[in-house]
């Protein structure tokens, strides 16, 4: 089996217009997939990553025009983090200044400087001074030097109540190791250079987390393939005691569902076809792109969707 860390997150939003403007503008993100959510057409699903949409950079949105707001909780992800260079939080912090972004002051986890923020629709985020990530690629938009640019997902933190089942999902399933502990924080990785950081925090005596505006709905984490895929429902079901959904097709992957034992969403989705399945590479994120199950719907779809421009 390979292990390949984080896939995507997918999180709630408000509306779609600031949605965009915030990831692509302010951060400086690809708008790598514009489609919709396949099991609610009406509601766009914006996928925001790196200039190739490689699996690791991939934060994804629901965004609801008139959505409630969530609550952080137990059972939720905590926060989602992105790699920037090491030098680059300065440049941010005054980013965020300068384009009214509620931030915190930098901190230190596991000797790694973090800068903490939060987008339009109240999503948790946070910025990772990376090593040697200035070397990685960037997408480079107008207004964020290309050396300051992100350069995908850091990874996500996990608020349960008891990490430990949680963690040996982590281990045993997805191939992540502990590498460190600081009081109730654990720390697992994978050798994935994007999305190969899971955060867990065990707290007790919280509120369970409420879905809604700045949610994270799930967080999906990668199989090669269907065998790779499969080996990890089998594994699941032996030696966890949790089935999965069976399996959907999402277009640019397959994926299956299941609850960890903390009360979050976890999906597993192949790094199989990619987001150039059915548009160029060089034209990612440009048209509005729909399965063929709704192509026939496509007049009505485009009517009912708010305007992105």
């Amino acid at each position: 089996m390979r292990h390949h860390g984080i896939h995507h997150v997918t999180a709630i939003a408000g509306p779609a217009r600031r949605n965009l403007d915030f990831y692509t503008r302010v951060l400086g993100l690809r708008l790598v997939k514009k489609t919709v959510n396949f099991d609610d057409p009406g509601t766009y699903h914006l996928y925001f990553g790196d200039g190739l949409g490689q699996p690791g950079s991939i934060l994804t949105f629901f965004p609801w025009e008139h959505v409630a707001p969530g609550r952080n909780g137990i059972g939720s992800t905590q926060e989602t983090s992105f790699r920037v260079p090491e030098t680059s939080l300065g440049y941010w912090a005054h980013r965020f200044i300068e384009q009214g972004v509620e931030h915190g002051k930098v901190e230190k986890r596991f000797g790694q400087s973090v800068l903490t923020f939060k987008d339009p629709h109240g999503t948790s985020l946070a910025l990772v001074g990376t090593p040697n990530a200035e070397s990685e690629p960037a997408w480079t938009v107008e207004g964020i030097p290309a050396e300051h640019a992100i350069r995908g997902l850091e990874g996500v933190t996990l608020l349960v109540e008891n990490g430990e089942r949680t963690g040996a999902i982590l281990t045993d399933v997805f191939g992540f190791s502990e590498t460190a502990r600081d009081g109730s924080l654990v720390r697992y990785k994978t050798d994935a250079l994007i999305g190969g950081t899971v955060d867990i925090r065990s707290a007790g005596g919280f509120l369970p987390g409420r879905m809604g505006g700045g949610s994270v709905h799930h967080v999906a984490f990668r199989a090669k393939d269907d065998a790779d895929q499969a080996e990890m429902v089998k594994k699941l079901a032996e030696t966890h005691g949790i089935q999965t959904t069976e399996q959907k097709d999402r277009n640019y992957f397959r994926s299956v569902y299941f609850r960890e034992p903390g009360g979050i969403l976890f999906e597993i989705a192949t790094d199989e076809p990619g987001f150039a399945a059915d548009e160029p590479q060089d034209s990612l994120g440009e048209a509005l792109k729909l399965p063929a199950f709704l192509e026939a719907r496509r007049s009505e779809i485009e009517a009912h969707l708010p305007e992105l421009a």
